[in-house]
């Protein structure tokens, strides 16, 4: 197995992405840019909605990395094609921008604007969303800290008003014993 390398600035190194690594801020950015040239190529406009890691890295920079980037596009076989060709210029894991989310997508979330390029305009999803998203995924080992940024992001002082964030986008049904369980442990230890 490779090491990886952590750079100390804020400029895209292409090696360090040569392993498969975690994907930083700075070289998000630059894939990003990268698709939308693809698409300015084609003549294609794209649209994406970022979610998860990639939001928490990029948009509060409350990590300083994710291992992909979360993410609804149209049109989506164009976006896709132009993710592929990335991937195989910057030797990325094919999945490095993946729609696995889609999963989680609720009809009452909402998004804001991130950044418009030429041919990709990209949005994040709100926080309260995001924060349901993840309480909703209840992924003990890749949440937790995702959700204790945002409960303290948002300011929410009770596991109710947690809960309450959820039930917005979610039917009451949807939320397993394990989210319950999840957000009264981060409030016993807050």
């Amino acid at each position: 197995m490779s090491e990886f390398h952590f750079v100390k600035d804020d400029t895209f190194d292409p090696l360090f992405e040569s392993h498969g690594g975690p994907l930083r801020k700075q070289d998000i950015e630059h894939y990003l840019k990268e698709v939308n040239a693809e698409l300015a190529k084609r003549g294609i406009v794209g649209e994406m909605c970022l979610y998860g890691g990639a939001v928490m890295c990029l948009v509060f920079d409350a990590r300083p990395m994710t291992r992909d980037v979360d993410a609804v596009f149209q049109p989506s076989n164009s976006v896709r094609l132009a993710a592929l060709k990335v991937a195989e210029r910057y030797h990325l894991p094919l999945e490095w921008l993946n729609d696995a989310v889609k999963g989680f997508l609720s009809d009452f979330g909402g998004q804001k604007p991130y950044k418009a390029y030429s041919n990709l305009n990209i949005h994040y999803a709100e926080p309260h969303y995001l924060l349901a998203m993840k309480a909703i995924a209840a992924r003990v080992e890749e949440d937790t800290k995702d959700i204790v940024f945002l409960i303290k992001e948002l300011g929410l002082k009770t596991p109710q008003e947690v809960f309450d964030v959820v039930e917005k986008y979610y039917p009451r049904r949807n939320i397993q014993a394990k989210t319950q369980m999840i957000i009264e442990e981060i409030f016993d230890a807050i």
